[in-house]
């Protein structure tokens, strides 16, 4: 990537740590298990470990990745490589050893930051990566042989000063679902996230008194983003290892939480948790998130005194749209502070009012691009806008209404997940029963959207509908796999010979 130089109008996460640091010391930070870290001690700790990073040879641009559950360490490397101009990979651990092999391989990190679940998988993947120089231990428990504990990066007795850190250029890669099989990396900078998290801050008035409840994980940009702006409004992250009711619904009570977000099916979990017990979580004042109209006009008559909140965003490009869910429920929230939204047909015009089109995207947080994809990047970025790939129409007052992915970018988010249908299909093709097959994403009240595959068997074949599944699971991560499975004798073509999924969709894609 092309080195660039600090600007006296730029900012960096750095800058905003050591503000925070400055500005209130002895405030808390971060909470995680029995660690607790001020402001002051957050700091401390990232000076510590990116001093760690450049004796270990890390330079502006190496590439850190991360498998792992989250931590406060998370949360350190995070503040350390924005310190050195580093790059965080984080890597969703729920991925097969296959598709974790790509990521690292498609980005080739100096150093692999593992949890204790995931060092057996990591070790016996980096010992075919030559770029991969070391392994730490990341989050706590045992250091497997091969290793270096987490806490060596602490041990240098000199602080290094500030390198020259360009916030516009790359300080996460964060990979997004697999199109036509692969997944991309969607690079982030520094000034993407400082202003996402200035739209946070606007819309949902983030203070220091803020305390944002963090058991999304720290590689989604859900999780990552909203630590990234109450951290920047001065306030506290409370990370959990992973997701978990009782201890959240505990923690946003002990803690005072007044923030976290939302994907099915967490929202039913907490409050069924919650009306089973007795909780003051009066402190509540935002969620965010992607629920069943029900669940979320549960937590209204729950929790009077919080707001809930939708909208429309990306991976590559934060907040694009947003709004109160009761100001116009199924909506996508009308375009944000920091977003000029157009949609334009497939020339690339802009379409009237109350038309289906392409939505597309200008605003400081739009990504930097994809890694190693220059063609992907030409196309998305063509005319000067984000082509998002997803289809939408504004309504009369400017309200977004989002209404698919385009074709040839179909997805499917079961549970907060992206999943493309290719990617399932293409696991799907392998069982040597099956002929054919579409996937398709259906209504699901506990996921939100499930997978489903309509299959076509070769002739003489059998195949019990679970037994696939299970193969499934098996190729890709077990969220990818499909929820139901039916088979059928033929599937609908277009006039080309291809699968025509609106059809499959017509035919099989009502309510479960």
């Amino acid at each position: 990537m092309e080195r660039k130089t600090v600007g006296v109008r730029d900012l960096t996460i750095y800058d905003v740590i050591s503000n925070n640091a400055r500005l209130r010391p002895n405030q808390d930070s971060i909470v995680f298990n029995k660690v607790r870290l001020t402001h002051q001690g957050y700091k401390e700790k990232c000076d510590q470990v990116a001093s760690g990073l450049l004796e270990a040879g890390v330079t502006v641009g190496d590439r850190l990745a991360v498998v792992a559950h989250n931590s406060h360490e998370y949360m350190i490397l995070y503040g350390a490589a924005a310190k050195i101009g580093a790059i965080v990979l984080p890597v969703n651990w729920r991925l097969k050893p296959e598709e974790v092999a790509f990521i690292l391989s498609d980005c080739e990190p100096k150093l692999v930051f593992a949890g204790r679940d995931h060092q057996s998988t990591v070790s016996a993947l980096v010992r075919e990566m030559s770029f991969v120089e070391r392994c730490y231990n990341i989050g706590g428990g045992e250091t497997q042989e091969g290793f270096l504990p987490f806490e060596s990066l602490c041990s240098s007795s000199k602080i290094q000063p500030e390198v020259n850190v360009a916030p516009d250029t790359g300080f996460v890669i964060m990979h997004t679902a697999a199109v036509e099989g692969h997944p991309r990396g969607a690079i982030l900078s520094q000034t993407n996230v400082i202003f996402g998290n200035l739209l946070n801050m606007c819309r949902y008035t983030l203070s220091p008194a803020d305390c944002h409840i963090c058991f999304l994980p720290l590689f989604h940009v859900g999780g990552f983003g909203t630590a990234m702006a109450v951290m920047h409004a001065g306030g506290k992250n409370v990370v959990l290892e992973r997701f978990d009711p009782e201890l959240t619904i505990r923690l946003i009570q002990r803690e005072r939480g007044t923030i976290f977000i939302n994907f099915a099916p967490i929202l039913k979990t907490l409050m069924d948790q919650y009306e089973n017990g007795s909780y003051d979580l009066t402190s509540l004042r935002h969620v965010m998130g992607l629920d069943h109209p029900e669940n979320i006009q549960r937590f209204s008559r729950l929790f009077p005194h919080a707001q809930y909140w939708t909208g429309y965003g990306q991976t590559e490009v934060a907040g694009v749209s947003f709004s109160l869910f009761e100001e116009r429920p199924g909506s996508a929230g009308k375009p944000s502070y920091m977003a000029k939204v157009v949609l334009f047909d497939e020339y690339d015009r802009e379409v009237p009012t109350g038309t289906l089109g392409e939505i597309c995207v200008r605003s400081p947080t739009v990504f930097l691009g994809y890694w190693g994809r220059e063609e992907d990047n030409v196309q998305t970025f063509r005319n000067g806008w984000h082509h998002t790939g997803d289809m939408g129409r504004f309504d009369q007052d400017g309200y977004l209404w989002y209404v698919k992915r385009k074709s040839v970018k179909e997805l499917i988010k079961p549970g907060g997940e992206n999943v493309y249908p290719a990617e399932v299909e293409k696991a799907i093709l392998e069982h040597e029963a099956v002929a054919e097959v579409s996937v398709i994403g259906v209504p699901d009240k506990h996921w939100g959207e499930a997978i489903k595959a309509v299959c076509v068997l070769k002739n003489g074949k059998t195949l019990e509908p679970q037994e696939l599944i299970d193969f499934v699971a098996s190729k890709i991560a077990r969220y990818k796999k499909p929820h139901h499975v039916i088979y059928v004798d033929a599937l609908p073509k277009t006039a080309d010979g291809e699968i025509d999924r609106d059809q499959v969709k017509k035919a099989h894609g009502g309510h479960r």
